[in-house]
């Protein structure tokens, strides 16, 4: 990776924006409540904007998610896998191998058994598709802010989500199915399969060809120029589409409003679980804390614009899924803050590690 490259990594830090995102979505919620309740024709008619079961105001909205998040990432840097190959084989590990099946677990546990009864009865099974869908989705983007904010190393970090990049476009849909099945929940596996070629597959074969053509044509600082235009309005299609969501999801949640608390608790024990899990790994197995550091917190953090995305489309606007992975929405940047927080200030217990 160049020098500008891991400069503006490095510099990436956590906008006004992002460090309040857990209060915009609050507003979200209110505001789609409020607007679904006096405008509800509006909003079954952009719920009703279907094409092969993909809702095209959603589409354009989520691509313009994502798109910008995948233009951060430089597949080239796969070629460094093998210089941190320890960090990169724990956060493999806890992504792929722990986490979906863990955050099921809690999913089962909590939703399924000790909340049932406070939950609507119809959409259990729904909130812990969504629950699934959130935890097998890696974080691609806010990650590079996280990193910054414990002193990452940005090779590990660059190389680490390129790394996930990849192996989402392979793994993401069979786990899903396992634990959907495993769950007795109905694989719709056409559309499963279509969401990822729409949400995976296109994006980020679109990100590369855009990251090509800027570097070609005016090197990392037109890259830099790029990124930094969209990350508002890539934020800003994040907040319109939860409006659209909660505008058709405000009657169940006025009538039930714990649902959002409920389901939050399984989420946040999953980011300190699969945070520590990972911190402690690498400690084991001898990563440095710069890697360790930015290990645990990919570990940790979701790729929530896809899981919002693929919920939607599977199980549609209304459905418990689509909830679900807002709520994952809502406390990711408090959860994750904190995670930053106890990263920093073990560092003099981490690097005191034997040999």
């Amino acid at each position: 990776m160049s020098e500008a490259q891991e400069a503006r990594v490095r510099k990436a830090s956590l906008g006004t924006f992002e460090r309040y995102l857990t209060l915009w979505v609050a507003a979200c919620i209110v505001a789609g409540i409020v607007l679904g309740s006096a405008l509800p024709g509006v909003f079954r008619v952009i719920g009703s904007l279907e094409v092969a079961q993909v809702n095209l105001p959603v589409a354009v909205l989520i691509w313009a998610m994502i798109v910008p998040m995948l233009l951060r990432v430089d597949l080239a840097s796969l070629g460094q896998v093998r210089r941190q190959w320890r960090g990169i084989a724990v956060t493999v590990g806890v992504n792929w191998l722990v986490k979906p099946f863990s955050m099921a677990l809690l999913g089962w546990l909590f939703v399924g058994f000790l909340f049932r009864a406070w939950l609507p009865a119809g959409q259990i099974d729904s909130y812990i598709a969504g629950l699934i869908l959130l935890a097998a989705a890696p974080c691609t983007a806010m990650v590079f802010t996280w990193s910054s904010l414990v002193d990452g190393d940005a090779n590990f970090t660059l190389s680490q989500v390129a790394l996930n990049d990849t192996l989402m476009l392979v793994l993401f849909a069979p786990i899903v199915g396992l634990l959907l099945g495993l769950s007795s929940i109905t694989v719709p596996w056409n559309t499963l399969l279509a969401s990822v070629v729409i949400f995976i597959v296109v994006p980020l074969v679109a990100a590369q060809v855009w990251r090509r053509s800027l570097l070609t044509s005016g090197g990392e600082a037109a890259l830099g120029r790029t990124l930094a235009r969209l990350r508002s309005p890539s934020l800003g299609a994040l907040l319109l589409t939860l409006v659209i969501l909660f505008a058709l999801q405000g009657q169940q949640i006025v009538g039930q409003p714990l649902i959002i608390l409920l389901l939050a608790i399984p989420i946040i024990i999953q980011v300190f679980f699969t945070s520590t899990l990972a911190y402690l790994l690498n400690r084991i197995v001898g990563s440095e804390q710069r890697v360790a550091g930015p290990s645990c917190l990919i570990g940790a953090s979701n790729f929530f614009e896809l899981a919002v995305a693929v919920a939607i489309m599977v199980y549609g606007f209304q459905s418990g899924a689509a909830l679900a992975t807002v709520v994952g929405v809502l406390v990711e940047v408090p959860a994750m803050l904190a995670v930053v927080a106890v990263v920093n200030r073990t560092r003099g217990w981490y690097e005191r590690r034997p040999a």
